[in-house]
């Protein structure tokens, strides 16, 4: 049942001669009332010979001329009119059921509330089968007026309850979100001057079209004007942009100027702030690392962010909410972006999934549109690339456009939004014919060189274990040779089917998918891209970065002993620029560890704790490296009270805050065990041992 409120007016007569007269068309038959504010002694023109319509409107207008005395102010929209019709396959209602119905309307209206003595004067009139009107004058028997905001809203709730109440046909409930319908007067122009579209329907495709082609609202504009289209920025004295008005070359008013219709006119979602907060959005951080993995070629870039789309239907917040109806509104304009790039044979099936998710797009929900900036970069680069793309590219995305959009079906249904849930339904059933038909030419082709019978075995087996509860509707699938083939490629170029089957299968359930085993190939295809990872790489890598994390030691380097706890804990820089916590420098502590301590207490030269030390290590015996000029070959000890190596005090190294890390670099290379200059002290003439 529909309740449509019409825009107020002010001639009481003139609309009660088109309710009790023959029609537009002849289609009134046997006008009369149904109910009203007051059936006693209330003249009914169609049932009374000698009730006229003027002796009618006098009843409905005699609070209207009171107050008009009283105040001195004509009223002149006082006149509430609204139409309610039930659907065609309903049953036909009595007139005491639709005076029934009258009266919840003109109750949830605000119109007659029930006990309201003093409220506004009302009639129904029924002149077919399937609907009434209610007439009101909206000034009270007080002088009044009621309270009429929201009323729309209101009695499409009430029309909800009485579908529900009367066994009629169910709508959906109303959001606020739904576009303008087109007037009568507008698809009369049209059709006047031959167009397949009315100018806001017209003009709300072609906006749509441009925006995944720009980055800002002035780029927009722009991108709208190169396109024929006029436009019309309203600025403020700082010359910035407050909002915009577009028009449809050629259609003039009856003065001849050109029309314009703003952006909130033509669709709730196209008004300036709103297209801002879209386009103007800031990237949000990502890790330094993001960038390894990413593919270059945007239709790769563009199903890889499909992939992230993950939106949770039960217990999520209001700040989840928020980022799964951005990536919404972000999906609708990548479906726009992959129709425009799209081959000519594909395009308009695309076209038509674009057409009906843009319902789905929009929400009571207000969306953080920042989250989706990965999707509308991908959109933006598609729209701007020179290349088309081949047949398994194009497969890949249409199909994870297929299972996005099936996933923002769930969402919206989950959140009780029926229209948007309808919209995406309806846009996944032209994806899903467009991935049928970019996927039928890659089909034929793995279908020709399917693999050989020992080798779909083997892979049949790889099937069973990696999603054992699908694997006999995917072995049964007509699919299932092209399928082999593309497993058999994989393991071909490195890959593991097993590990692929089950990454496939986990980012797309398959328990609803009508042909498993194309799933399967379109998100193997898309996964097997990339070279199959090398574990030693890997592992080499990660070995790389923990090294350099936390100062670890080369693997060359022989083992050390466990050190004995110390009460202060380690710290990152110290270890970085090669420190202990207690001050001494990493290598002294080294040496320390492996056992020199003990030659330099028994004050043995240099030369000599290293030859003992190869001898001992099994290596041969090295020719003693003789001692510098002035060396002693016996190890200096610390004044009292100075720890040796301690920061900031000149030592074997220098001093070891104040020097360069390339000169430490170049101090931790050296032989630990020969004798070399003290580099911080010139002028003394003794060399010093470093150990």
């Amino acid at each position: 049942m529909i309740a449509a409120i019409k825009p107020t007016g002010a001639n009481t007569r003139g609309l009660l001669a088109y309710l009790y007269g023959p029609g537009r068309h002849d289609e009134h038959l046997d006008p009369h009332l149904v109910t009203g504010y007051a059936m006693l002694g209330l003249p009914d023109p169609g049932r009374d010979e000698n009730a006229t319509l003027t002796h009618l409107a006098r009843h409905l207008d005699e609070p209207v001329r009171l107050r008009n005395s009283e105040f001195g102010k004509p009223v002149t929209d006082h006149v509430w009119h609204c139409p309610v019709r039930a659907a065609p396959e309903d049953r036909n209602l009595s007139d005491t059921e639709w005076g029934e119905i009258a009266q919840r309307i003109v109750h949830a209206a605000g119109i007659a509330p029930d006990g309201d003595d003093l409220a506004c004067r009302w009639i129904a009139v029924r002149h077919a089968d399937d609907h009434i009107h209610i007439l009101a004058t909206t000034v009270r028997e007080d002088g009044r007026r009621p309270k009429l905001h929201d009323s729309g809203i209101r009695v499409g709730d009430a029309c909800r309850q009485i579908e529900e109440d009367y066994g009629l046909r169910r709508l959906k409930k109303g959001d606020r979100t739904a576009g303008r319908r087109p007037a009568q007067a507008e698809m009369h122009k049209a059709e006047r001057l031959g167009w397949e579209q009315t100018s806001r329907q017209w003009l709300q495709d072609r906006i749509r079209a441009a925006i995944p082609h720009a980055t800002s609202a002035e780029e927009l504009l722009a991108y709208l004007e190169a396109d024929d289209i006029l436009v019309k920025p309203r600025r403020g004295p700082s010359g910035d942009l407050l909002g915009y008005a577009v028009g449809r070359p050629g259609d003039l008013n009856k003065d001849g100027e050109q029309i314009y219709h703003p952006g909130g006119k033509i669709a709730p979602d196209l008004t300036l702030p709103k297209l801002k907060a879209r386009l103007e959005t800031i990237a949000p951080e990502e890790h330094p690392t993001a960038r390894r993995d990413r593919p270059t070629n945007p239709w790769h870039q563009a199903t890889q962010a499909l992939d992230t789309l993950r939106p949770e239907t039960t217990n999520t917040s209001a700040a989840e909410d928020a980022r799964t109806q951005a990536s919404i509104s972000a999906l609708g304009e990548l479906i726009e972006a992959t129709a425009q790039a799209a081959p000519a044979d594909h395009r308009a099936q695309l076209c038509s999934a674009s057409a009906a998710f843009a319902r789905a797009q929009r929400s009571q929900v207000r969306a953080e549109d920042r989250a989706a900036h990965a999707l509308r970069t991908a959109a933006r680069d598609i729209t701007h690339t020179a290349t088309g793309p081949d047949g398994s590219v194009l497969a890949a995305l249409t199909a994870a456009l297929v299972w996005a959009a099936v996933l923002a079906a769930r969402w919206h249904e989950a959140k009780d939004h029926a229209h948007q849930a309808d919209a995406a339904r309806q846009a996944v059933q032209h994806l899903q014919s467009a991935a049928d038909a970019a996927l039928a030419p890659t089909l034929s082709e793995l279908e020709a060189r399917r693999p050989g019978e020992e080798t779909r075995r083997t892979l049949a087996n790889d099937v069973r274990a990696a999603v054992p509860e699908h694997a006999e509707r995917i072995l049964t699938d007509p699919g299932w040779p092209a399928l082999a083939t593309v497993l058999a490629d994989a393991e071909a170029s490195g890959h593991k089917p097993h590990q692929l089957l089950k990454e496939a299968a986990a980012q797309r359930e398959l328990t609803t998918a009508r042909q498993p085993a194309r799933v399967l190939i379109t998100r193997i295809q898309h996964t097997s891209r990339n070279p199959a990872p090398n574990r030693r790489a890997e592992a080499a890598r990660l070995r790389s970065v923990s090294a350099a994390a936390f100062g670890a030691s080369s693997p060359n380097d022989q083992p050390r002993t466990t050190a004995a706890p110390t009460s202060q804990p380690l710290m990152r820089p110290l270890s970085v620029l090669g420190l202990t916590p207690d001050g001494t420098c990493r290598p002294a502590r080294d040496a320390f560890q492996r056992g020199v301590p003990q030659a330099a207490r028994s004050q043995k030269p240099c030369s000599q704790v290293a030859a003992e030390s190869v001898r001992r290590e099994g290596g041969e015996t090295a020719r003693p490296a003789p001692a510098r000029r002035g060396c002693t070959g016996r190890r200096r000890t610390s004044p009292p009270g100075h720890p040796p190596h301690s920061p900031g005090r000149s030592t074997e190294h220098g001093s070891i805050a104040g020097r360069s890390r390339a000169s430490r670099s170049r101090q931790s290379t050296y032989c630990r065990r020969q004798c070399l200059p003290r580099p911080a002290d010139r002028r003394a003439r003794t060399r010093r041992c470093r150990v």
